[in-house]
């Protein structure tokens, strides 16, 4: 992608400084403004990728461990058996990258997150842990490599 912005940088200063009809400080303003725009455009095009959404990072979730209620809508969300808010929404579409990467897009609030709702369903809710499992992580290999992880602290 920053190939496409450095061409189309080239073939702009090229075009401006190939025109004969420009004043040296007219030169100055465009070339000023192209390196502005295309500069803005780099830093929000790689800052977009980085991180996922810290929106829902307050969410209490403890409040939802210890609620049947809640932990079971969660659940059925993560699932495909029941309908999904917002925030479950996001981390459904988010749970597969973030496995693959180690979550390595997340924020500290949602890795300390993970670690504390991992731990609480693998000790709490097998039955649930195992649904998770065949879903997200068929071959074990997720499971393996926090294990692995997560042993040596």
């Amino acid at each position: 992608m920053q190939n496409v912005y450095l061409s189309q940088l080239e073939e702009q200063i090229s075009t401006i400084m190939n025109s004969r009809k420009l004043q040296p400080h007219t030169f100055i303003m465009k070339l000023f403004w192209l390196a502005a725009i295309v500069t803005i455009a780099l830093v929000v095009n790689v800052s977009a990728e980085e991180k996922y959404t810290t929106k829902y990072d307050n969410i209490n979730i403890d409040e939802i461990l210890n609620s049947e209620r809640l932990f079971k809508n969660y659940h059925n969300c993560l699932v495909d058996k029941g309908s999904c808010t917002p925030d479950v929404r996001e981390l459904k579409k988010d749970l597969p990258d973030a496995l693959q990467t180690e979550c390595s897009k997340c924020s500290d609030v949602q890795k300390k997150t993970a670690d504390k709702v991992i731990k609480f369903i693998r000790e709490n809710k097998k039955d649930e842990w195992k649904e998770l499992i065949e879903k997200y992580d068929p071959e074990h290999k997720y499971e393996k490599r926090y294990e692995a992880n997560h042993s040596q602290n």
